[in-house]
């Protein structure tokens, strides 16, 4: 885990399905300051498919990605830090 940032958080979304993977991600992204890296566990599939492009569209940055090697299930683990939310459309 050499030249990754620190997680100020962690949150495990393995049990769940799209969108409550990235609403309970959301969820603790709101409670970093900003520039937090957030430590995300999670499902490959839809979960891995949607999540990053759902953190980049709300103005996140995805900082790493690897696969649980421990779990033969699948899971993944990202990392995101908290950006600035875009602006609200007109």
């Amino acid at each position: 885990m050499s030249g990754q940032p620190a997680p100020a958080a962690r949150v495990d979304v393995r049990a769940f399905t799209c969108p409550i993977t990235w609403v309970k991600t959301r969820i603790a992204l709101e409670r970093l300051q900003l520039g937090d890296v957030l430590e995300v566990l999670l499902r490959e599939g839809e979960p891995l498919q949607n999540l990053p492009g759902s953190a980049a569209e709300d103005g996140h940055r995805v900082v790493f990605m690897e696969p649980l090697r421990e779990d033969r299930a699948g899971s993944w683990r990202i990392l995101l830090e908290k950006g600035a939310a875009p602006p609200a459309l007109p």
